[in-house]
């Protein structure tokens, strides 16, 4: 059964000025496709198997130890597991206003009410600390993730409030003294200190967002003013940067340190920069943003390229089979891009949006929502151990995705993005409507004089690059459509209307009129396979080339190749371009096997003479490893 879906307003982020408004859940339903795929395995295979797992490893339990008054020792799980139960909240509420199951409202209650169990009377809320047998509070403010773990409570608060503004549950009264907990402990005239993990901050400004406390706001900003001046104290392993607590945030040049929490600082910074009409911290924010997109991302949109500390290495340090690119760096990335492009408009941010959204996310889960990748490699050299389905895995860099993590940050995080995506595919401002992600899908909004405007997108996108966006009411005022071209589509893009077609260049195209139901614009985009050549300075990867076909990155997996044939001795023969033969894509390569030698250097060694060339087909890299275990790679030599 199911119940009336989210209102207008049920979105993550709901800025109070900007170029851009974003519209809700309510408002843009995808209803097939890709997408739609993937929100329905979510809502029924992933969802039930996170709960199942935060039941069985103890995390949930440990708020009913807390409210027995049990001791600290039987506690599970790491200092964090705590956000892994609040995101699954709030990955729920997206779901309920998505799509109002009565199943799913009865878990979250329950849920809801077992957390609220363990609160204590000053509203701190942690199963970690504070505690009999238990650090006291606050007193690893490092790795303690106290403050970490509010914000995603506050977070899933958000999202129940925007999607069930009037529900009894009793999950925004909660959160709403974790908040005023932490403003009274943090406050002007509290502890001078902040989180090791950023995300408190996004979350405060939401949260006042939502109830309209500018307390909240107010404690965020003063959080963020008292990072980058070292605070927090050095570890055996990781210093200021990786905490971003060495460099003001209006300061820095790029994003660093931590990739999860360089994003989510980020994203704190551009709430409080548009809540306070700050346009230098604004401006500092989309300069790191640029320098990172244009030095520090891999080709998927995944970001992170060190393994000890899950950070960002150094300008053009992305080594394919060193990739770490975490899952939640992916969301992070994502979600600050989503904020920059309500700020700004920048075309760029979507693009990345669109890069990540399908290379990364799409790539974390299996094609049952049972099992994800932690982290996501762009080379697999070996086929490694196969993780074991009765207990979580103690690595993050397995070369097979695992039902469940000792740190599975990652599966609640895939959870909420999939769960609330329909509210990051469209917006409004006050002359029209924009759409930024294809996917087939219904709109519906009232624009600023009142009147009610309905769109219909219907596409095969990303298989398929015709994009057609049919307007389903009449409108006695002209207002602008906008479409988004993508960067990647820089010949061949046209638009029709009215029967005629035109080139686009990427960016926005826009059509003003006053429309009629029945009005149709069609975009046709490109998505023939191409070849893609990495930055010379790039060092890891000089010399060789990928495949992409429209958003997708694609990857040769090993149970694709010719019997016989070695993965990495094949070299690409980019004078004859990848061909797409039916749902496949074709590349040709020769065999490039070279014999083994007692000192890998000195002359060079010329391949095997009469090779002959192969056809190798190449799958799109969000779904491999999905068909047993397999080495695969995204860049290969040419030759």
């Amino acid at each position: 059964m199911t119940m009336a879906v989210g209102g207008p307003t049920a979105a993550p982020v709901l800025p109070a000025r900007g170029r851009l408004r974003p519209l809700g859940v309510g408002e843009v339903r995808i209803t097939d496709g890709f997408w739609a795929e993937r929100q329905a395995v979510n809502a029924d295979a992933s969802l039930p198997h996170i709960g199942h797992w935060l039941e069985r490893a103890g995390w949930l339990r440990n708020f009913d130890l807390v409210a027995a008054g049990g001791p600290g020792h039987a506690r599970q799980g790491r200092e964090f597991s705590d956000s892994e139960v609040y995101k699954y909240l709030e990955a729920m509420a997206w779901e309920i206003g998505r799509g109002g199951d009565r199943e799913l409202e009865s878990t979250f209650r329950h849920l809801v009410r077992r957390v609220g169990r363990a609160q204590d009377a000053d509203g701190y809320l942690h199963t970690g600390f504070g505690h009999r047998g238990q650090p006291p509070r606050w007193s690893d403010l490092e790795q303690g993730h106290e403050l970490y773990c509010a914000g995603h409570l506050l977070q899933a608060a958000v999202a129940r409030a925007r999607t069930r503004p009037h529900a009894d549950d009793g999950l925004v009264a909660i959160a709403r003294r974790v908040a005023d907990n932490v403003c009274d402990t943090f406050g002007p005239d509290g502890l001078d200190g902040l989180c090791g993990h950023p995300e408190i901050e996004t979350a405060l400004v939401e949260f006042a967002r939502a109830t309209g406390d500018d307390r909240y706001r107010v404690q965020a900003a003063l959080f963020l003013d008292r990072r980058g001046h070292g605070r927090l104290r050095d570890t055996a392993w990781c210093g200021p940067e990786y905490f971003q607590d060495d460099t003001p945030v209006r300061e820095a040049t790029v994003l660093r340190g931590h990739a999860v929490r360089a994003n989510y600082l980020a994203c704190g910074a551009v709430d409080v920069a548009v809540e306070r009409d700050d346009p230098e911290l604004l401006k500092a924010v989309r300069h790191q943003w640029r320098s990172t997109v244009a030095r520090r991302t891999y080709l998927t949109g995944g970001q992170g390229s060190r393994h000890q500390d899950e950070a960002f290495g150094a300008d053009w340090v992305l080594p394919p089979d060193r990739a770490y690119s975490e899952t939640c760096a992916a969301v992070g990335s994502v979600m600050l891009a989503w904020r920059l492009l309500l700020a700004s408009g920048d075309p760029g941010c979507a693009d990345l949006i669109e890069r990540t959204l399908f290379n990364v996310v799409a790539t974390s889960p299996a094609a049952d929502g049972r099992s994800f990748f932690y982290t996501n490699t762009l080379h697999r050299r070996d086929l490694g151990a196969r993780p074991d389905d009765d207990r979580p895995s103690v690595r993050a860099e397995a070369a097979q995705r695992a039902p469940w993590f000792e740190v599975s940050c990652c599966p609640t995080n895939v959870a909420r993005t999939l769960a609330s995506l329909g509210s990051y595919l469209a917006t409004t401002d006050d002359d029209g409507l924009q759409i930024h992600q294809y996917a087939p899908a219904t709109v519906l909004h009232r624009g600023p004089d009142g009147g009610e405007r309905r769109v219909t997108v219907r596409t095969g996108y990303p298989d398929d690059g015709l994009v057609r966006v049919r307007i389903d009411s009449d409108d006695e005022r002209p207002w602008t459509l906008s479409l988004r071209v993508p960067a990647w589509a820089r010949r061949g893009a046209t638009v029709t209307v009215d029967g005629r077609t035109r080139s686009v260049r990427p960016g926005y195209l826009t059509e003003r009129r006053r429309w009629r139901g029945g009005d149709e614009v069609v975009l046709s985009l490109p998505v023939e396979p191409r070849f893609t050549y990495p930055d010379p300075r790039i060092d890891a990867v000089r010399g060789c080339v990928a495949v992409e076909r429209g958003p997708l990155v694609l990857a040769v997996e090993s149970v694709d190749v010719p019997p016989g044939t070695d993965l990495d001795g094949l070299c690409v023969d980019t004078s004859r371009p990848p061909l797409r033969a039916g749902a496949r894509v074709l590349v040709c390569c020769r065999r490039a096997d070279r014999p083994d030698r007692d000192w890998p250097y000195g002359d060079p060694t010329p391949p095997p003479a009469g090779t002959e060339p192969v056809e190798v087909p190449l799958v799109a890299y969000h779904a491999w490893a999905n068909r047993g275990p397999s080495t695969m790679r995204v860049w290969l030599p040419v030759g």
